[in-house]
């Protein structure tokens, strides 16, 4: 009993692991000798890691923000594209150019997809989204700051639901995480992150909602998903959820 006990601690361990080195710069000891296998049992722990990333930011933001807001808030984003590697950033310019590009053509949007270099389209997606996650942020109290980790786990848990919902329109780490992922673990963290929302953050609570949203969109548009679109999926349901949470908040200012 104990050496199944060790072995399958030591299994979590390794998809915790994994999924960390995968999504973040966090210090981990590395996973070297990996199947797909492994990389898609991995993410089952992508809720867990966002909200590690996001805690992290949180805590940094809270250290700085009675100093000067607007710093604080620059530097919240800078720690999140750092600790990130800027991952889900280059899904969101890879799938704007594609879309910008191709005029509905579906064998164009694969191929600017594919494409390496970034376009107008991505640059002005990126930077968009840069400028509202730092006005958001700036506008976070130190309260309502630390709803920041459940944005960061949401947004992640999507990557979980969507690569289930969405068939992959062409291999790569999209149509890697659409297997051997076990729909109790997507209700598993629904369950956990509810709970914990709607003690925390209650707006947090229709992140369901913009998950189902951002799915529902690519497959109207697309009819799929890829890695990328997963990536940029973070980043617009990491942005629709700040935005909830500084709606909500009593930050803004109601206009007469």
């Amino acid at each position: 009993m104990c050496a199944t006990a060790m072995a399958h601690a030591q299994m979590t361990l390794r998809g915790l692991k994994l999924a960390a080195q995968f999504l973040t710069r966090l210090p981990v000891p590395p996973v070297d000798d990996f199947s797909s296998l492994d990389l898609s049992r991995s993410a089952a722990w992508f809720p867990l890691v966002g909200a590690v990333v996001g805690a992290i930011v949180a805590l940094l933001v809270f250290a700085s923000i009675h100093t000067s807001a607007p710093l604080a808030a620059v530097l919240g984003v800078l720690a999140w594209v750092w600790l990130t590697g800027a991952l889900h950033l280059d899904g969101l310019a890879d799938l704007a150019d594609a879309l910008g590009a191709s005029h509905r053509d579906p064998q164009r949007f694969l191929a600017v997809l594919a494409d390496p270099h970034i376009g107008t389209f991505g640059v002005v997606s990126i930077v968009l989204l840069l400028m509202l996650k730092a006005a958001a942020l700036s506008m976070l109290t130190a309260g309502t700051l630390f709803a920041l980790p459940l944005v960061l786990a949401w947004a992640r848990l999507g990557t979980l639901a969507w690569s289930r919902w969405l068939k992959p329109l062409k291999e790569g780490q999209g149509e890697r995480f659409a297997w051997q992922l076990p729909l109790s673990w997507i209700v598993f963290w629904t369950v956990l992150l509810l709970v914990v929302s709607a003690l925390i953050a209650p707006a947090l609570c229709l992140a369901p909602l913009v998950i189902a949203a951002w799915g529902a969109w690519l497959k109207a548009r697309l009819g799929g998903m890829t890695g990328d679109c997963l990536g940029a999926g973070v980043e617009v349901t990491e942005a629709a959820l700040l935005l909830m949470v500084v709606l909500t908040s009593g930050a803004v200012p109601h206009l007469l």
